[in-house]
Parts: structure tokens; C-alpha cells; sequence
């Protein structure tokens, strides 16, 4: 039998120029609590006890862009959002900071940019 260490995605850690500033638009986009709040690092906990969401300022952060683009800084990952409107959701993301992408890949996700350039998907349930 073998041993192995038991393992848990406990969160995703977001890169930002203002880690406060973008864990308030995610705090307000999701409807999350406050799990930590430091100058450069805030910890949002999911309310159904799933992994939460983490910002992390970065001094040399760079945008990335979407789509990619050779030679241009990469999104190194985005989030899915899953939603019962995408009008309904759209108009609240763009609400509280978000821009919507020229290019949208499918009828049922339209992708967003959050106010540090990370793109998010949200799609319907």
C-alpha cells in the first residue's frame, strides 16, 4: 500500500497591481466574505466552503492579453463563472469594473476582462 500525502485545492491566487482593489470587485461580483485583508494580500472565502479566491499585489505586474498574442504577455489562466442570465450577469460585471471582450468564442460564455486585465468566462448553467 501506498502512502500518499492527502491534497486540497484550498484557492487561486490572483496577480494584481492592487491586491485590495481587485478583491473588492470579486467580493462584490460573487457576493464572497473576507476570509484575510493585508496591504498586498486579501483572502476571500467561497460561501459554500469550496476553494476561495486570493489577490496578491505585484509590483512588475503586466496585463495579459486575450486573445493570445505572440511576443505579448499570456493569460496564465482565467475563471469560470457559472450563471443563470448572461445579460443579467454581463450588465453586473460591467457594473462594478469589468469590460467585455471584442472577441467572444461562443453563443453561451462571453468573456470579461476584470480591472486587472485577467479574463473571466461567464457561461450559463
Amino acid at each position: 500500500m501506498t502512502n500518499k500525502p492527502r491534497m486540497r485545492l484550498s484557492g487561486i491566487v490572483l496577480g494584481s497591481p492592487n491586491a485590495r482593489q481587485l478583491a473588492a470587485f470579486y467580493q462584490r461580483l460573487l457576493e464572497w466574505g473576507e476570509k484575510s485583508n493585508e496591504p498586498d494580500w486579501v483572502m476571500l472565502r467561497s460561501p459554500d466552503g469550496g476553494a476561495g479566491l486570493s489577490f496578491q499585489t505585484e509590483s512588475d505586474y503586466v496585463r495579459p492579453v486575450w486573445p493570445e498574442q505572440q511576443g505579448r504577455q499570456q493569460m496564465m489562466m482565467h475563471l469560470d463563472i457559472r450563471v443563470d442570465n448572461l445579460d443579467e450577469a454581463g450588465a453586473h460585471a460591467s457594473a462594478l469594473g469589468a469590460t467585455l471582450a471584442d472577441f467572444q468564442p461562443q453563443d453561451d460564455v462571453r468573456v470579461y476582462f476584470d480591472p486587472a486585465g485577467h479574463p473571466f468566462c461567464l457561461f450559463l448553467d
